[in-house]
């Protein structure tokens, strides 16, 4: 049974106002996720702890990803989707606020934790809500709309926040998210049309979403093949200074290409998940793969370092957007929590990759080995794909 969601009456202004409106919260929150690895330092420093102990922030906050987007989504079913997507950017924002004043490092980490809790649910059902907004045909393109947010931030919101915080301190950028959470609260509230829950869903009926093996394949194939990015990416600072041999000055633009590439990724990926959800998934996974390879054979050379960075943010960012439309497909009477559940498989891919990469580099393969471990994950990925879609081809012959 595929539940049945009213359609808001939009036009094409109100819906781009809309879907501009969740694009900042997804800008607000890959901020708040993606700079606190800039500020570490500066967090050791202030608490007097080890860089590593102060790492522990980054671990929180993937832990309330993966523990908040399936919570949240499957026992918010019933719940207006617009008055949700408010309520989790207002937890976002009382999630940072107690980050910037957290006195000891046992609150700063239980902050972060809050401050995770609504990321995956707001993307997925963002994710949901945005397809509603425009012609099925174009369901892909909203997605990687609202995905553009997180790039953006990726591209300026992280060196802009990383480099604030060097300055006037940490505390101040996390109050920075708060009021981006705050700022995009308001602009949903006038933006974004009334979207009721779907007739008959339930915390029951989400959960029924993980019955299915599709959903599972698609699940698996973002914990897995995604983690190839993060295998590098972990790793991209000291790969700069010590592979490359740039100086550390040279970071910051390299994570900037990154982000570019991302953004790039977002805005023409969608194009291609209009035209084919696999499609993109496998395309995605094969280029993936492959400039993971070339990263590996050229990361001495920077200007070839430099162009494998920013295909691996494009093409990472494609297999993204295909893999949340993927769920969708896969679960069509559960698409909330199924979508949200995809942002608890990228962080756990976030940590996988990381794990992985680190004991090729703590066994003395070298800061390059990284790009090998990541293809290899790439590749186990593509097999889950295939090996879903094989599993369908099967069960209908």
């Amino acid at each position: 049974m595929t539940a049945t969601m009213v359609q808001p009456t939009t036009t094409g202004r109100s819906s781009t106002a809309a879907i501009s409106a969740l694009a900042l919260g997804g800008f607000g929150i890959g901020t708040t996720e993606f700079t606190t690895m800039g500020l570490l330092p500066q967090m050791a420093a202030t608490f007097d702890i080890s860089i590593p102990t102060a790492g522990y922030a980054i671990s929180f906050y993937a832990l309330g990803v993966v523990v908040g987007a399936p919570l949240i989504a499957g026992l918010a079913a019933r719940l207006p989707r617009k008055g949700l997507l408010i309520g989790l950017m207002i937890a976002l924002a009382l999630g940072n606020g107690l980050s910037a004043v957290a006195p000891d490092v046992t609150l700063l980490m239980t902050a972060r934790f809050l401050a995770g809790l609504p990321h995956g649910a707001f993307f997925g059902i963002a994710a949901v809500v945005a397809t509603t907004l425009v012609p099925a045909e174009r369901r892909g393109t909203a997605v990687a709309r609202i995905m553009v947010g997180l790039t953006i931030a990726n591209l300026v919101g992280v060196p802009l926040a990383t480099a604030a915080g060097q300055q006037i301190g940490w505390r101040a950028v996390y109050l920075a998210v708060a009021a981006i959470a705050i700022a995009t609260a308001l602009a949903l509230s006038k933006w974004l049309p009334p979207v009721p829950a779907a007739d008959d869903a339930s915390p029951a009926a989400e959960l029924r979403a993980f019955r299915r093996p599709r959903v599972w394949f698609a699940l698996l194939t973002g914990m897995i093949g995604f983690g190839g990015m993060f295998a590098v990416y972990s790793y991209i600072s000291p790969i700069t200074t010590e592979v490359t041999g740039l100086s550390e000055s040279a970071v910051p633009w390299v994570l900037a290409v990154f982000g570019l590439g991302m953004t790039l990724g977002a805005t023409v990926g969608g194009r291609f998940v209009d035209r084919s959800v696999m499609g993109s998934v496998f395309g995605s996974l094969i280029a993936v793969t492959a400039v993971l390879v070339l990263f590996g054979l050229t990361a001495t050379m920077p200007v070839a370092a430099f162009a494998s960075v920013f295909l691996i943010g494009l093409v990472s960012q494609i297999l993204a957007s295909a893999l949340q439309v993927r769920l969708m497909d896969a679960s069509p009477d559960a698409p909330s929590l199924a979508s949200s559940s995809n942002h608890s498989a990228l962080n756990i891919a976030n940590g996988a990759g990381a794990w992985l990469g680190g004991l090729a580099i703590a066994a003395g393969w070298g800061y390059s080995s990284t790009a090998w471990v990541g293809a290899a994950l790439s590749v186990a990925g593509l097999a889950i794909a295939a090996l879903s879609v094989t599993r369908v081809v099967v069960k209908r012959s």
